[in-house]
């Protein structure tokens, strides 16, 4: 927590800095990370009515513009929705757009979670194998040069972050290859499974899983390059089992 009380947005940085972007930070976002990590958590209960505009005013004493703009986010990401009447209502759980990079965030927020770990792993799954079958029909030779720099850049990863940071970069490059639009919009998955995977276990600090995990992008980014649509989904399945399989390993170690 912050002086004002408000929730310090430790997950939400960490995706920020490993994607290249700067995380915003004012008096909207800050409300908005406050309220939607407190739905997400259960603070707020599915269904329950959120506290009147009077006292959320009153908690983070910020302007009434300042709060309904931050409503209106929640709003538009699936978590509430404001009744005549009635008052802000917490939407059921399946009415949330899990896809939003904040909502993951705030999940995150909560601790790691094997299974939503692994719900994580099977959407990727079903989604990039694909984009890796697609990407070594269509990529081009630059992407094709990418893909393999990228891993490189991997082998070559003196720090988690960096590692980490790398590693989105060459799933992005395969999501732009695959020549489908709608693969991008994964993005905010990718980069929660990754951060999840940077925070709990990096290849990076066991030489073993680094080896592994460089060599099972080195076979994505050759098929893709061979323009091998078979080999490219079997080299992404495997990686993405693979990082899974090592956070949670990791998450069932004692210490």
């Amino acid at each position: 927590m912050d002086k004002s009380g408000i929730r310090t947005r430790h997950s939400g940085d960490l995706i920020a800095a490993l994607s290249g972007r700067n995380p915003a930070r004012n008096l909207h976002s800050d409300v908005l990370w406050e309220m939607g990590f407190a739905i997400v958590s259960g603070q707020y209960a599915e269904g329950a009515i959120l506290p009147s505009d009077s006292e959320l005013l009153d908690r983070f004493g910020v302007s009434r513009t300042v709060l309904r703009e931050a409503l209106k986010t929640l709003a538009a990401k699936g978590l509430i929705e404001a009744r005549a009447r009635i008052g802000t209502r917490v939407l059921p759980r399946n009415r949330w757009n899990l896809f939003d990079a904040d909502v993951l965030a705030w999940h995150f927020e909560l601790g790691p979670d094997v299974r939503f770990l692994r719900s994580l792993a099977e959407v990727r799954i079903g989604i990039e194998i694909e984009a890796a079958a697609l990407a070594a029909e269509r990529r081009s030779d630059e992407e094709a040069e990418r893909l393999i720099a990228a891993v490189e850049r991997m082998a070559g990863a003196e720090s988690p972050a960096d590692f980490a940071r790398f590693d989105l970069d060459f799933h992005k490059v395969v999501a732009e290859a695959s020549g489908n639009p709608f693969m991008a919009s994964i993005s905010a998955l990718v980069e929660m499974a990754l951060t999840a995977a940077f925070t709990i276990s990096s290849p990076v600090n066991e030489p073993e899983a680094l080896i592994e995990t460089v060599g099972v992008h080195r076979r994505i980014a050759e098929a893709i390059r061979d323009r091998d649509p078979a080999g490219a989904r079997a080299a992404m399945r495997d990686a993405i089992a693979q990082g899974f399989d090592r956070a949670a390993g990791r998450m069932g170690k004692p210490g």
